[in-house]
């Protein structure tokens, strides 16, 4: 599978995403070893901090179903299917990622008509790692 048929992916889930207050909708396709994909959207909340974003359903969708082994995660989003800039993964949404992937792990994105990618390591150079030595909570 190729990064634009994850975008093609992501794009589609997106339109499953509930949000009534941004108006913003979100898709993630993530890409477990075996080609397997799991597909997340944003789902917003009358309070707020309720919210879920859509890589982190993606993610836990996967993990309810034992698989935590990724390769890459595509992610869109934008008002009326429009995908104009390029939507980043919130601080919880890599460090939720970190948990199960490698530094290595690629994040692709799309910036209107160009597809963007970065590694985990890139986007979250200092995750929270409780067993890191030194660690004096570990």
């Amino acid at each position: 599978m190729n990064k634009s048929d994850l975008i093609n992916i992501a794009k589609e889930a997106s339109k499953s995403a509930h949000s009534p207050y941004s108006g913003f909708c979100v898709g993630a396709a993530l890409l477990a070893k075996g080609n397997k994909v799991f597909t997340g959207c944003n789902v917003e909340n009358a309070s707020f901090s309720v919210t879920c974003c859509g890589e982190r359903v993606a993610l836990f969708k996967a993990v309810s179903e034992n698989v935590t082994h990724f390769t890459e995660i595509a992610i869109v989003g934008g008002n009326n299917e429009v995908f104009t800039s390029p939507c980043y993964p919130c601080g919880v949404c890599l460090q939720a990622l970190s948990e199960f992937c490698s530094p290595d792990f690629k994040i692709h994105l799309l910036d209107g008509d160009n597809i963007i990618t970065y590694t985990l390591k890139e986007l979250m150079p200092h995750n929270f790692d409780l067993y890191k030595e030194g660690n004096k909570n570990a």
